[in-house]
């Protein structure tokens, strides 16, 4: 069928496949942060930004009645978004588009409506509480991972296995231990974003460059009340302080600080979920799958890390927006330009919607991660002997030996038992060697435990430590 022929009713129906739509939000995102940066959550935000300045404004005095406020108040959620989109047609001006739909609904009030304001008094203090509530969705949801992470340490502290460094076995680990060191990284995460919360204060009443002067001449003067009127805005939106010095705008370092911390987290979040797909490989671990999961098209035993590899490829697109606000922040003429505007309506909301789906992801991977002991156990008999090279070593000086020829000697031998795994597909014989050599006369004492023993869980950290506030952990 041509489009011609589709029905209008149909072409509506069909209206949402007919554009592009960001997979954020259309294929991952949670509700709760799809609405935090959502057109409806943005506009009510910005009328009860006015609503908490008009309120503010009669209460030191300004010539505004109960009455328009109560019009204000009883008109906030109701938004003519059709009127709005054609106001900003004709003015060229979202603001403005906003300031005259709503007064459009409240007629009474409208001669009051944004009095002494500039643009970024609605705009940049509506992101600031977008930024805000962002990072109140997000810390629950990291604290949530930060748990079944720990669940999984403890479950599993005391499982050797071996140990990779640049992804060629090494000494022995833990499952558990290894763990921990994921855990590590996310704990400060926790601690880098609630850092950034706690430090989040709001733009306030400041004017069109940062000098409140348009309120100072709406009272007269009078600096007290302009404080005042400053403070009391500043705590109807929930915040405890306003930054004391802005331009037009709040400084974008601040945005440079939240997204700087999701950034740091996306790193984290690629390197653990690469290990568990180079395990998975291994198929020493392996993340939740399906019981009617299809991992391949083509070849039906495929168990492919899909959430995993789905965190990577979300938390490299987390990482490269950080480039946004530090060269937004770094192009800042003067008290502002409005060359940060474009640039922000898409860094800012796609940092916190790639970092909630990752959360949400990992929270799935971490409570269901599936560990296999005897494939493990099989990889550590495989390496065994050349685990074993250092505590022989050690036990061939503590018996007399020089340490750099005892190292050579078994050097040599661990290159030759190598070659024939390698060359000719046999096993590791390096223990069964028994070379007419001096040195390996001298005893070797136990080889193969591990350099590392974890400490009892009742002396260890993760019974004196709060599960429910992950930041007690540092």
């Amino acid at each position: 069928m041509v489009i011609a022929d589709i029905s209008t009713t149909t072409m509506e129906a069909a209206d949402e496949f007919m554009k592009y739509r960001s997979p954020l939000v259309s294929r991952y995102a949670s509700k709760e942060m799809a609405y935090n940066f959502s057109d409806r959550k943005k506009f009510t935000t910005w009328r009860k930004l006015w609503i908490y300045l008009a309120k503010a404004e009669k209460a030191l005095g300004l010539p505004i009645t109960d009455a328009q406020i109560q019009e204000m108040e009883s008109h906030a959620e109701d938004i003519d978004f059709v009127m709005a989109a054609e106001e900003e047609r004709k003015l060229r001006h979202d603001v403005m588009a906003h300031v005259h739909t709503f007064a459009h609904c409240c007629p009474t009030a409208a001669p009051i409506i944004h009095l002494g304001a500039t643009s970024c008094y609605v705009g940049d203090n509506t992101d600031l509480i977008m930024l805000r509530d962002g990072l109140d969705i997000l810390l629950p949801k990291l604290a949530r991972v930060i748990d079944r992470l720990a669940n999984f340490a403890e479950k599993y502290a005391d499982l050797p296995t071996l140990g990779f460094t640049h992804y060629q076995p090494a000494q022995l680990t833990t499952v558990g231990k290894r763990a921990c060191l994921w855990l590590q990284d996310f704990i400060m995460d926790m601690r880098n974003l609630q850092r950034a919360r706690d430090d989040l204060r709001f733009r306030g009443v400041k004017g069109t460059t940062g000098t409140q002067a348009s309120f100072l001449q709406l009272f007269q003067g009078d600096h007290d009340k302009v404080e005042e009127l400053d403070r009391m805005v500043t705590e109807m939106a929930g915040f405890k302080k306003a930054y004391l010095v802005t331009g037009q705008t709040y400084s974008r370092k601040v945005d440079i600080d939240c997204l700087s911390s999701l950034a740091s987290l996306g790193a984290t979040v690629h390197k653990i979920c690469t290990d568990i797909r180079l395990l998975a490989n291994l198929k020493e671990i392996e993340e939740p799958f399906e019981k009617e999961q299809i991992g391949s098209s083509a070849m039906p035993y495929k168990r492919n890390p899909m959430r995993a590899e789905r965190c990577c490829s979300l938390a490299r697109h987390l990482v490269a927006l950080m480039a946004d606000p530090l060269q937004t922040a770094s192009v800042q003429w003067l008290e502002r330009t409005l060359d940060d505007s474009a640039n922000r309506r898409i860094s800012l909301p796609e940092s916190f919607l790639t970092a909630d789906i990752i959360l949400s992801t990992l929270q799935n991977i971490t409570e269901g991660l599936v560990v296999y002991p005897k494939v493990i156990e099989r990889h550590i008999r495989h390496e065994l002997p050349f685990m074993a090279t250092e505590n022989i070593i050690m036990a061939m000086v503590k018996a007399g030996g020089n340490r750099q020829d005892c190292h050579e000697k078994i050097r040599v031998l661990s290159q030759e038992a190598a070659a024939v795994v390698k060359q000719e597909g046999g096993d590791n014989d390096l223990l069964a060697q028994s070379p007419a050599d001096p040195l390996l006369s001298y005893p070797a004492g136990p080889a193969g435990a591990p350099c590392w023993t974890p400490r009892p869980l009742s002396a260890g950290s993760w019974q004196t430590h709060d599960r429910n506030n992950p930041l007690s952990f540092f």
